[in-house]
């Protein structure tokens, strides 16, 4: 589910997280970057859940609409077709979400019901919806695009949901549309026989990417004023309050990487940091950051530094 990019992502959070708190503290920023990783994980399955809580106040909503003070206004074909959703069924009836959700006590939706109520009330008063439940077409394919287009036209966007992910969680905020992604896709390749474990993906590859993490933010952060004294090589005529905040973490992080990971070649190791910079720094970042590493690149490969192997990863 993660990929290298996120983990070089989550370190940087790390990073600006423990300058901008002036506590440096190694130990509290390893557990900051492990819990910041977790957290994703936890952030996909509220999205998952959700899928799960409008089914159950759809299903709710028809159990009430069938007495008569309540009779729904609303005449389709079979107005149970979004209930009987195949696609929601299939998760509803999950019982491995079920218990992961439980297990790590995951309420929030339950505790926090007028989201749900808001996500409902814009899907039910979709025209999505509306076309949906008029069609006579009735197949899984059809359940899945169904919700697939509810989930990245009026779940993804939604600012409310939004709004509440950052109040709750700050990383929540970079995560978000990465988890949606995701999840989307996730979804498209769901088949009638998926497995209860399909729906619940590994959050890492394996566990080196987690010991790839941890030593990059330790490496990078024990060695900081060796990095610091590279960049400044390079930049001699640049006052070190005009270097962005981020482009000086990314620098240091991408100089770690460079020297201390023979398996990463040194072309992802740019493509990436550069990539990262496009979406979280400033508009020229990319340019000032790409500008100083091919220099130390060069500067390294002359001297015998820069010593890789294997194929690397991502």
């Amino acid at each position: 589910m993660l990929t290298r990019r996120h983990i070089r992502v989550k370190v940087m959070q790390c990073i600006y997280a423990l300058i901008q708190s002036k506590d440096d503290s190694l130990e509290k920023q390893e557990k900051f970057l492990k819990v910041s990783i977790d957290n994703m994980y936890t952030l996909y399955l509220l999205m998952l859940s959700l899928l799960i809580e409008l089914h159950q106040m759809a299903s709710n909503h028809v159990k009430l609409s069938s007495k008569k003070y309540l009779a729904d206004t609303n005449i389709y074909p079979d107005k149970e077709k979004f209930i009987k959703n195949r696609l929601l069924v299939q998760l509803s009836r999950n019982q491995r979400i079920k218990t992961l959700l439980a297990n790590k006590k995951i309420q929030n939706w339950y505790l926090n019901e007028e989201y749900v109520k808001i996500i409902y009330k814009e899907i039910t008063s979709s025209g999505f919806y509306d076309t949906h439940m008029s069609s006579k077409t009735d197949s899984y394919d059809d359940d899945l695009e169904f919700i697939v287009t509810l989930y990245k036209n009026i779940i993804a966007p939604n600012e409310k949901i939004y709004e509440y992910f950052e109040d709750d969680k700050l990383t929540w905020i970079d995560d978000f549309p990465i988890v949606n992604t995701y999840l989307v896709k996730r979804l498209k390749k769901a088949k009638p026989h998926s497995g209860e474990d399909y729906f619940l993906p590994a959050l890492l590859k394996d566990q080196q990417d987690m010991v790839y993490a941890k030593d990059l933010l330790v490496k990078t952060l024990l060695n900081n004023d060796k990095w610091e004294k590279e960049i400044d090589g390079k930049t001699p005529n640049w006052d070190k309050d005009r270097i962005a905040e981020i482009d000086n973490i990314l620098l240091k992080m991408a100089i770690c990487e460079l020297l201390n990971f023979p398996s990463i070649p040194e072309k992802v190791t740019l493509n990436e940091y550069l990539e990262i910079a496009k979406e979280y720094s400033t508009p020229k970042s990319s340019i000032f950051i790409n500008g100083i590493l091919d220099k130390l690149v060069k500067e390294y490969k002359t001297d015998g530094k820069l010593n890789k192997m294997g194929r690397g990863l991502l």
